[in-house]
């Protein structure tokens, strides 16, 4: 009995289960509750103060039994719980077709059952059962096993999904295609449709702006679609639009105090049109900026500014069409620059649409665009000035106004003195009428459809003065690159047409042709760095003259002529040494690397135009060009024919070169023999030698240069003969020059001796000459360049040669001295 006691005592009785774990979701309160809750609120904070851990640990502690050995039990328990669950399971019943059931006396029907386990399907199956017991029998299970629990689910539902995916039939290449037909059809769709609403649109606003203004915010939105097409099209369209409803007037908008004052609709109603119109105009333009960098829409972008521009130059935002243009009047792509060129041409002709207020602007930004960019930019950045037109009426009344205000300046003193001694008790009276004379003459400017002759005249002068600066600051520039750096110029030179100061050619045009309004305090100036840059000084003139091209020269020597002839009466300058830069020019000419317009200008300035020569220096340009003549093209040869001619007719005594003596001319002068060499034409002695080259030129294969060979030749010595020359250098320059574009030279074979040789002897000549192997002559063509070129290759290496000599013998004298500098030491 007390051994029996002994084991009750030590049993070990397990709390009862905790009830079963419910979710907030799954607990549903009712609105009586919750309003019970609210009522009875003081009772509910004591159920809030409950500590749940604690209960929980209170109602799963056992007494006297460590947490391993109660872990144990709780284990045992479990186990045996799911026993008669398991055996239950294990059972299956058995269809009812395939066995007879067993009725009872009772009377109820018993089928029999049978063991899942006695026919395993497959030999997996009791392995998942096992897991199936293992997990039945543990109820609660660990946080680690919960881990790998929700991995292995994760992983299960995971490659469910790629499965599926896998499984999911793939889009065939027709359905592709026909998605892209449909997007294509779609768009075009939409293109169409944003087309249509864009013509109409504008159709609406040009048929009646002031009650369809609200479209162009409409056409603004549509420019902004990320279609380029789109956004091209509503550019254009745009820029239709404004062309044709933008008024005549700058627009103003009211104040603040303006809009406080009552008016009529009609006033209210414009006020409306005009704030939409500048708005939406300024948002247009906000794009154009917006879209100037883009390559796609660069061309439509200056485009439609440039035609801004140019249409309506009055209007509001002048100034940042202006800046844009002129960023972009050098730009390397060819098509902006000309747009841009073009647009500040047609803004200098077309005066009248800005009564000249943008062309003072312009001129303004390119002078500093000039002047930013070190004057390092294309030649037509400063083109357009060439286009400006300036009122000399206006100089005129300005002189007049200072003449007359200086001649009655003491009529003045006199009319003031006397009206000073009679109004001294008029003040009050004369300073209303003054006044009143003023206002009056206000209101009839205002009034008056007369320009201002004030205002032009100040126009004209900063327009002249920004010019001029532009100019002098281009010469300044080169004279400083020519003397800091006149090898790196002569490399450039050589090798780009415009050399490394491109900004010159347009610069001395410009000056040519404004030079009668240059003020005469900078003449000088100008003449001294035409002068200097068309031959330079005296120690540094042969590099000068290898920086700067020969078209440059030229112009430089044109130039000083023209500016010369303007100003007669102000200027007294020597031009002798722009007539022996000409004289060396002609040697160093080249047709197809110069301009054979400007030595034909040159020739007809300096030497045709009305003005008697030196006998010396005319025979000189004679014998020189005559020498010209037979070196290049028709062209060039024609204008220095017709040269020829001019100075012989001028100057009489020079047709003593047409004669054949044996020791030359008969009039030789100081100096008894030619120097074809020399570099000053009054030290060549020309007049001692005769123009055997004219005997060659009448053989030439032009027609009309053998004519006119033939003409200058014919000339006597007789001072009676006079001859008209109606041709100039310059016409016959172009003539020629046209001609040779569809000149084709005839082959006559001349007959020697009629009596000897007749028809026969000429017939085979004919046909030698009419059969000419064209290979042959190529490849005469391409041996004689090649020698050519071999020519200039031994040239240049002969130079190289003599330096390195040079060098050489400079080094030896250099030891020498070192030797003998040390022998007087050691002595």
């Amino acid at each position: 009995m007390g051994k029996k006691r002994n084991n009750e005592k030590q049993k070990v009785i397990l709390p009862p289960d905790l009830p079963p774990e419910v979710t907030e979701e799954e607990i549903e309160v009712s609105d009586e509750d919750l309003e019970f809750v609210k009522e009875n609120q003081d009772y509910a904070v004591s159920v809030t103060r409950l500590d749940t851990k604690s209960i929980t640990k209170h109602v799963t502690r056992v007494a006297n039994v460590e947490e391993d050995a109660l872990e144990v039990l709780y284990e045992k328990r479990l186990r045996k719980k799911p026993l008669p669950k398991l055996e239950e399971e294990n059972k299956t019943q058995v269809d009812r077709v395939d066995a007879l059931p067993v009725k009872t006396l009772e009377g109820e029907l018993y089928y029999r059952t049978s063991k899942t386990s006695d026919a395993p399907e497959d030999g997996g199956n009791e392995e998942a059962m096992e897991e199936d017991r293992v997990d039945n029998g543990v109820l609660k299970l660990t946080k680690a096993e919960r881990r790998a629990k929700l991995k292995k689910t994760k992983k299960v539902a995971k490659k469910q999904e790629d499965v599926t995916k896998a499984e999911e039939v793939k889009p065939t290449p027709q359905a592709a295609v026909l998605a892209e037909v449909v997007e294509d059809l779609t768009a075009e769709k939409t293109f169409e449709s944003k087309k249509q609403k864009l013509a109409e649109l504008g159709i609406a606003l040009l048929a009646d702006p002031n009650s369809n203004i609200k479209s162009l915010k409409d056409m603004l939105q549509i420019v902004k679609d990320n279609d380029q097409a789109i956004v091209k099209l509503g550019l254009l369209s745009l820029l239709a639009v404004f062309k044709d409803i933008i008024p005549g007037y700058r627009i103003r908008l009211p104040t603040e105090k303006e809009l406080e004052v009552k008016v009529s609709k009609d006033v209210k109603k414009m006020r409306y049109y005009e704030y939409t119109l500048l708005t939406t105009y300024k948002g247009y333009l906000q794009k154009l900026m917006s879209l100037e960098k883009s390559t796609a829409f660069q061309h439509i972008v200056i485009r439609c500014i440039c035609t801004l521009l140019d249409a309506v130059p009055h209007f509001n935002f002048r100034e940042t069409l202006l800046g844009i243009v002129v960023q972009n009047i050098s730009s390397p792509d060819d098509v902006v620059r000309k747009l841009c060129s073009g647009a500040i041409k047609s803004l200098f002709i077309n005066e009248g649409k800005h009564g000249g207020e943008a062309t003072v602007e312009a001129v303004r930004l390119i002078a500093d665009h000039v002047k930013f960019h070190d004057c390092q930019l294309h030649p037509d950045s400063i083109q357009p000035f060439m286009h400006l037109t300036f009122d000399e009426d206006l100089r005129r009344a300005e002189k007049q106004e200072e003449h007359n205000k200086v001649k009655n300046k003491k009529q003045w003193k006199k009319k003031n003195r006397e009206e000073s001694s009679h109004s001294q008790g008029n003040d009050g009276r004369q300073s209303t009428r003054t006044k009143f004379t003023e206002e009056v003459a206000a209101d009839y400017r205002a009034a008056s459809l007369a320009p201002d002759v004030m205002k032009q005249r100040e126009m004209q002068s900063d327009t002249l003065r920004a010019v001029f600066e532009t100019y002098f600051r281009i010469l300044r520039h080169t004279m400083q690159s020519l003397k800091a750096r006149p090898e790196a110029s002569i490399t450039a030179s050589t090798t780009s047409p415009s050399g490394s100061h491109p900004l010159l050619a347009p610069c001395l045009n410009g000056l040519g042709k404004f030079s009668h309004l240059i003020d005469l305090d900078f003449m000088g100036d100008l003449m001294n760095y035409l002068k200097r840059l068309a031959s330079g000084d005296d120690k540094s003139s042969e590099k000068q003259s290898q920086c700067l091209t020969v078209s440059e020269r030229l112009q430089c020597c044109i130039v000083a002529f023209k500016v010369m002839r303007k100003n007669l009466d102000a200027l007294n300058v020597d031009l002798q040494d722009f007539f022996v830069q000409l004289y060396n020019i002609v040697l160093e000419y080249r047709p197809g690397r110069d301009h054979g317009g400007l030595l034909a200008e040159a020739l007809k300035i300096m030497l045709c135009d009305d003005r008697q020569h030196d006998m010396q220096k005319a025979a000189a340009f004679i014998k020189r060009l005559a020498t010209f003549s037979l070196c290049f093209g028709s062209a060039e040869s024609m204008a220095a024919l017709v040269t020829v001619r001019h100075l012989l007719l001028k100057n009489v005594k020079c047709r003593n070169l047409l004669e054949n003596d044996a020791g030359g001319g008969s009039v030789s002068g100081s100096i008894a023999k030619y120097q074809p060499y020399a570099s000053d034409p009054t030290l060549s002695g020309a007049l001692a030698s005769i123009l055997w080259e004219l005997n060659l030129l009448w053989k030439h294969y032009h027609p009309t240069i053998s004519t006119m060979a033939a003409s200058i030749s014919s000339m006597n010595n007789a001072q009676n003969q006079v001859y008209i020359s109606t041709v100039s250098p310059q016409q016959a320059f172009k003539d020629l020059s046209l001609e040779q574009e569809s000149f084709n030279p005839q082959f006559n074979v001349r007959k020697v001796n009629k009596k000897k040789r007749g028809r026969e002897s000429s017939e085979p000549t004919l046909d030698t000459c009419s059969a000419i192997d064209e290979n042959e002559v190529k490849e005469k063509l391409s041996t004689r360049f090649f020698l050519l070129r071999d020519i200039k290759e031994n040239e240049r290496l002969r130079a190289e040669l003599e330096r390195t000599t040079l060098s050489l013998q400079l080094y030896e004298e250099y030891k020498r001295q070192k030797r003998k500098t040390r022998k007087s030491k050691n002595v």
